[in-house]
């Protein structure tokens, strides 16, 4: 497995789910079942992913073939997205069914393939480095995509779409040869026995503890960003859109510092990275609250993106050290389902929040990843890695 091969079979279904979330609001609205339903239906894509994070990671670390695992929860999202691409003419409860099966599976295709990167890239910064640039890519492109095939011909073809880029990232994980976790079968806890350690390694070991609750705080303010930057383009100019154009820097910020960061992965120690990353994100996103026009906000958060694909890839690099090889992939898809479960709360919070004033919620949201940053100063100096690598 090599740079190439890794992200042929990463970035695709991390591209179907980034833009299944707008396409399927999008089909909700163009088959008249209501934006209401859309956001419901979408929420059914994600949650589940929560819950099924500790399972998925359990039986991957378990599994004498995961790939076989990873290329199914593959095929089980392209299944269920080809399917809701036929909402209308489908009800929108048989629609919700199969968006929680491709929910409950996405985890196998996050975190859990996230935890197989450095068999293939023996430079560990540089895996995770690459794995961060399959996180952003799909970020990015799959909302791209969907805006262009809805555009072009109509929000069902964009479903398609990410459910052939679901399908595709499937067949690109054969190549990976992903293999099994060190343990043997007389070593295992029972199934159950298995996620309850992982919880225990994730809750006690302090630099995982640590590095874990300061990634899931880092998404609670991110979760809120598209919520406040609308919020900031209301307040200031009365055009909503622009709080598109806001987000969207912060996410082409977020890939050319992944694509920087993959070429060029920083020396330093991971923890340094990861604070410091998440301080300079906040600090940024803080600075977008000043009214010096809306161009200032628009650079000052693509600005603030640029450092969390490095500090998200020190994260990924830490759990791989702090993680022993028999729990790594349930410690990798609950870290992801925490981050997930943060980012929908922020979302939500700040939604709440909006009354407040624009400009003090994006200081709150900087103050958030500033606050996620510091926490990394609790981290223990000189702590060894655990992986046995």
């Amino acid at each position: 497995m090599g740079v190439a091969t890794y992200l042929v079979a990463a970035t695709p279904p991390r591209l179907a789910v980034g833009g299944i979330t707008i396409a399927i609001p999008v089909l909700a609205v163009e088959q008249g079942v209501g934006v209401a339903v859309g956001g419901l239906l979408a929420s059914a894509a994600l949650g589940p992913s929560i819950v099924a994070a500790p399972i998925a990671g359990a039986m991957l670390d378990r599994s004498r073939r995961p790939g076989a695992l990873v290329a199914g929860a593959g095929l089980v999202i392209a299944a269920a997205y080809a399917f809701a691409a036929f909402l209308g003419p489908v009800p929108a409860w048989a629609v919700a069914i199969a968006l929680v099966a491709a929910g409950t599976v996405t985890p196998f295709v996050f975190g859990g393939l996230s935890s197989f990167v450095t068999e293939g890239i023996p430079d560990e910064r540089r895996a995770y480095a690459i794995d961060a640039l399959a996180y952003n890519l799909g970020a990015v492109a799959g909302p791209a995509v969907v805006a262009a095939a809805a555009a072009l011909g109509s929000a069902r073809i964009a479903t398609i779409v990410m459910a052939a880029s679901a399908l595709a990232g499937a067949i690109g994980t054969i190549p990976l040869r992903l293999r099994p976790a060190a343990a043997s079968a007389h070593d295992r806890p029972s199934f159950l026995g298995t996620i309850a350690a992982g919880f225990r390694h994730i809750a006690t070991h302090r630099p995982l503890a640590v590095i874990t609750w300061s990634g899931t705080l880092s998404q609670f303010g991110s979760g809120g960003l598209a919520i406040a930057a609308v919020a900031l383009s209301v307040a200031r100019s009365g055009d909503a859109g622009e709080g598109a154009i806001i987000v969207t820097s912060f996410a082409v910020g977020g890939l050319v510092g992944a694509l920087w960061n993959s070429r060029r992965p920083p020396r330093r120690s991971p923890e340094w990275v990861m604070g410091w990353g998440f301080a300079a994100t906040g600090l940024c996103t803080v600075v977008a609250a000043f009214d010096l026009g809306p161009a200032w906000a628009i650079a000052a958060i693509g600005a603030s993106g640029l450092f969390t694909a490095p500090s998200a890839a020190a994260m990924l690099l830490i759990r791989k050290q702090q993680s022993p090889p028999a729990l790594r992939s349930q410690v990798f898809t609950v870290g992801a389902g925490l981050r997930a479960a943060a980012a929908a709360a922020g979302a939500a919070v700040a939604g709440l929040a909006a009354g407040v004033g624009a400009e003090a919620l994006i200081v709150a949201i900087g103050v958030v990843w500033v606050a996620s940053g510091a926490m990394l100063l609790a981290y223990p100096r000189g702590a060894p890695a655990i992986d046995g690598s």
